[in-house]
């Protein structure tokens, strides 16, 4: 009613409904449980304002989620599919976001991963880090308070630099039974493996070839029924959904080979094998090896990429992989 108004839902559903009917909005898989609030504070710094943001989130998460963190404890009597009652608790089983809002409710820097202890100079090591388990989350936030005040805000933001926190000394899943943002933050194909590709791969590409090249490239690709065809290229789309990343996905290795170095395009090729692989339905030892070998391979090859001078920053090439999904990754697999 009074306009410019946002907010972000928060969506609830239930871990053994099947995932086909779960993901069809129209089958109201999903009922929403509340919208979150964008705030504007009034403080002269980014970094405190930043703080106070993620702090009301946690809050109002604590209170909207009380009820099943009670029912996660103590238990509570549902009724099933044919209405007889069953006594039910309500673990955190998944939470799907992107790895910036992963950050902010693990309580964790951008800096840092929620899901393992490592950091932006470890996100490009070939090996997975250890998870972060909430009790260390948690003891290094009571570290932080015993040496600092909650209310000096800026004093607060120093002190925690060093241990890769975002300020929330209140987490919304402390006292949610058997909570672990290590496990429930699983792997999303549409942030970890699309937008990787996207904001990352096809980028290096297009930076290897140039924008011109390769979409003329693509503007020759003979596409088959029911594919995108992409007769002005890629370079210049915005706002591209989940069905152009894999529809350029398909086409990137025909369109690039041939004209960059062949470990650039092994690179480029183990790491689509990579997503390919860890989408199978069903997994056994055989699956599970080729997801890892794939991984490993584009490990491998991945310092023709830099020899390329195709990873680009704000300032020219970089030197380094401080790509948070890399690290993610090795969580696949």
């Amino acid at each position: 009613m009074t306009g410019n108004r946002m907010a972000h839902p928060l969506l609830l559903s239930l871990a053994n409904i099947d995932s086909a009917i779960r993901c069809k909005g129209s089958l109201h898989g999903h009922v929403l449980l509340m919208l979150l609030p964008v705030a504007s504070f009034i403080h002269k710094k980014t970094r405190v304002c930043s703080l106070l943001s993620d702090r009301l989130v946690h809050e109002c998460l604590d209170l909207v989620l009380n009820p099943l963190k009670i029912a996660a404890k103590v238990g509570i009597m549902m009724s099933d599919p044919i209405s007889n009652l069953r006594y039910c608790f309500t673990p955190l089983v998944a939470y799907i976001a992107d790895t910036p809002e992963q950050c902010l409710l693990a309580c964790i820097s951008p800096k840092a991963l929620p899901v393992s202890t490592a950091t932006y100079k470890e996100f490009g090591d070939p090996v997975p880090h250890p998870p972060h388990t909430p009790a260390r989350t948690l003891e290094d936030i009571e570290q932080v308070c015993l040496v600092t005040d909650l209310d000096d805000l800026e004093a607060f933001l120093k002190i925690i630099k060093h241990y890769h926190l975002n300020g929330v000394h209140r987490p919304s899943w402390r006292n949610w039974v058997l909570s672990d943002p290590s496990i429930f933050f699983t792997p999303e194909v549409l942030h970890l493996f699309h937008r990787l590709f996207w904001d990352h791969d096809l980028q290096w590409c297009i930076n290897i070839l140039g924008p011109a090249e390769i979409d003329y490239r693509f503007s020759l690709v003979q596409t088959t029924v029911g594919y995108r065809l992409f007769d002005e290229g890629v370079s210049n789309l915005k706002q591209v959904t989940g069905h152009d990343h894999r529809a350029t996905q398909r086409y990137i290795i025909a369109v690039i080979a041939g004209s960059v170095p062949p470990n650039f395009l092994a690179a480029i090729c183990t790491l689509l094998d990579f997503r390919y692989f860890a989408q199978m339905p069903r997994f056994d030892h055989d699956a599970l090896a080729k997801v890892e070998g794939s991984l490993r391979a584009f490990h491998d090859y991945k310092p023709a990429i830099l020899t390329a001078g195709v990873c680009q920053g704000s300032k020219g090439p970089l030197d380094h992989w401080e790509i948070p999904k890399l690290e993610l990754l090795q969580h696949v697999a």
